[in-house]
Order: C-alpha cells, then structure tokens, then sequence
C-alpha cells in the first residue's frame, strides 16, 4: 500500500513555491500519496502564536529578504522578490485547488502553474479571469472551479484543513505530516528524503 502525506500550504506562501518542485519529484520518487491541504495562513498563525509579516521585527523581515535571495540560487529559481500583486487574498486560488480534489482532479498542476503565476510572471491570483486561464491552461475547467471555490462548502473544508493543521502540530507554510511527524519549511524536504529512505519510525515530541 503506498504510504501517504499531507500536504499543508498556501499559494502566497513563497516558501511553498520555492519548495514544491523538490517536493513533487520526491513523492513521485516514493510514489507517496499526496494529500493537498491549502490552509489560510493568517488565521493558522494567529492560532498557533506567528506573526504576519508586517507585524515581525524588521530584523526578521531582513533576514527573510535573504534567505529568499539564497534559496532562490539554491534552488536555480527565476523569480521576483516583491512580486507586482503579493500579498493577496488567498481564498480564490488556494480554493480553486480544493475545488479541483473535489471534482476529482490531480491539484498539482494548476498549483504549480500558479506559484509560477505569482513569483515570476507577477500575475493577479485574486482576479477570478486570471485564475480561470490558469486553470483552463493546465487542461482543468477554470470557470466552474472558480466558481465553486467561493461556496459554502469549499469554505468550509478550507476551515476543516485548518482545523486539520492544528491538530497535527502544523504552524506555517510549507509542511508535510508523515505518519504523524511534521516537516515544517521548504528547508526540512531533505530530511523528509532521508525519512523516506531510511523507513524509520515517525520521530515524537515523548523522548
């Protein structure tokens, strides 16, 4: 039986993007399954005691800027620190990928189409036209998952992987809970690869 992961992330999360293609070839090395589980970031991290960016010392915003600069050589990435329309709200496109599991769609591509989206060609993923093109571009029905990805129901189930994070210690973006242990941040993937390699045990917070 194929061993399985969630996945928690927000398509504004730079961190989620810088990380994702790493990730992906990874499951697709382990034939994981992948359970995508976008989360509003606001309200996980006022649950769980982060802070919006706006709200962190400027030391800290600093050093973001670096690491972002770093990861960017790191990981041979083309993209735009401050991109044109970062921040956003994030409901539409991260619901979009809720509406697309729903309907039974593989995420995936749309997501990456849409991390793209924001980090390097600085497009607009709160304008529902531009999300709909982007879907429809990955061969997904654009129209009808925008919208559905504004009812109740989707609304819902993105309140449900909230709730989800939280119980299973998650507290930012990006992070995967294997078998319980979390790997929190694009810098954690090689230790979910040695995880996966060596098949030990999931590591606890009881020692």
């Amino acid at each position: 039986m194929a061993r399985q992961i969630d996945y928690y992330f927000s398509i504004p999360s730079p961190w989620a993007y810088i990380g994702h293609a790493a990730f992906h070839d990874l499951a697709r090395a382990h034939r994981l399954v992948v359970n995508y589980k976008p989360v509003i970031l606001v309200e996980l991290f006022s649950e769980t005691g982060g802070l919006p960016l706006p709200r962190r010392h400027p030391a800290r915003q600093r050093y973001r800027l670096m690491e972002l600069q770093r990861w960017r050589d790191r990981r041979g990435l083309r993209f735009n620190i401050h991109p044109q329309h970062w921040p956003f709200d994030a409901r539409l496109a991260d619901g979009v990928v809720i509406a697309a599991i729903e309907a039974g769609h593989d995420p995936e591509p749309f997501l990456r189409s849409a991390f793209v989206g924001v980090w390097e060609r600085q497009l607009d993923l709160a304008d529902p036209a531009t999300v709909t093109r982007l879907a429809d571009d990955v061969g997904l029905p654009g129209a009808a998952l925008v919208a559905r990805a504004s009812s109740e129901a989707i609304a819902a189930a993105y309140e449900h992987n909230r709730q989800d994070a939280i119980a299973a210690g998650v507290f930012g973006s990006p992070a995967w809970v294997l078998d319980g242990e979390v790997f929190w941040g694009q810098d954690r993937i090689e230790l979910l690869a040695d995880a996966l390699a060596s098949g030990r045990a999931a590591y606890t917070a009881d020692v």
